[in-house]
């Protein structure tokens, strides 16, 4: 692992772009959220609650099934937690969108626990550090400071999206969908940035972590649908809840690995993932509608 620990290392793309990049996601989100998409939890009950303790409970079971599964290495794990720890984003309501799912199910989904994970985030890392890394590896998250820098990067742009959609609706409708092919194009690009950078270990990157990212993805997709068909939802919000759950933000695992962490190898399991999750959440768009 000597040699990876060497590789992507902080620069001009983890500490400016990244997160730069997640305030302009997350400022278009907030430029296409109403009230009502707060308020749905009291129209939608349950169909909310299932979404949000499949997101928050289930997918970091998973998780950590897969991490004992696969045998990862410590920090490898921890960055495959980080992901589960993350909410869902644009692209999550993309695919929503484009699956035939509840969008306005997605949309309240992703903003509801957009909110808790700031908070979230900080804790669950800090105690899945203490589980998994010994004391020779040098990694400390400060959960106050952390909390603080996703509240400015993620509640904070939101909250000024929300208002600009308040005061200037007509601005709002215009700029929206753009920000948000901006924000899975500007994914991609992170990536394939990424993986320039690294191609000569890309093939070490999904040997480490490829199966265990591949397998996060399509079993929390395929829990996230069958819960939601148990539970007798519609086949619209069974669709977006199993996206929600599945596609995780990619570009905040990235942000909290390689931005606020500053670990090389624990943003290894965010590029994979972020490769793999647009291949798997296509195929799952077509199969639920074949």
């Amino acid at each position: 692992m000597n040699k990876l620990q060497l590789i992507m290392k902080a620069d001009m793309l983890t500490q400016v772009i990244l997160p730069l990049s997640l305030f302009i996601i997350m400022l278009g989100m907030g430029l296409s959220l109403k009230r009502a998409d707060f308020t749905r939890v009291f129209s939608q009950p349950k169909a909310v609650l299932i979404g949000i303790s499949c997101q928050m409970l289930l997918l970091p079971m998973v998780a950590c099934i897969l991490i004992a599964l696969f045998g990862l290495t410590a920090e490898l794990a921890v960055g495959l937690l980080i992901i589960a720890f993350c909410p869902g984003g644009a692209t999550s309501n993309m695919m929503s969108y484009l699956a035939k799912g509840d969008l306005a199910l997605s949309i309240s989904l992703t903003a509801l626990v957009s909110l808790i994970t700031p908070f979230s985030i900080p804790l669950l890392t800090a105690l899945a550090m203490s589980f998994l890394l010994d004391t020779s590896q040098q990694f400390s998250i400060p959960i106050v400071k952390t909390i603080l820098q996703l509240i400015v990067i993620t509640i904070v742009p939101v909250v000024m999206g929300m208002i600009i959609h308040h005061k200037y609706p007509l601005f709002s409708a215009k700029t929206q969908q753009p920000i948000k092919v901006f924000s899975i194009v500007f994914l991609f690009l992170i990536i394939a940035g990424i993986v320039a950078k690294n191609w000569h270990d890309m093939a070490q990157f999904f040997i480490q972590t490829g199966l265990a990212s591949f397998a996060l993805c399509s079993l929390s997709l395929t829990l996230g649908y069958v819960i939601s068909n148990l539970s007798n939802l519609n086949k619209a919000q069974a669709v977006s809840i199993s996206i929600e759950v599945g596609i995780q933000n990619g570009t905040l695992a990235l942000v909290v690995a390689g931005t606020l962490l500053g670990s090389s190898v624990m943003t290894i399991p965010a590029v994979t993932y972020s490769l793999l999750m647009f291949i798997i959440g296509g195929m799952f768009s077509w199969w639920v509608n074949r």
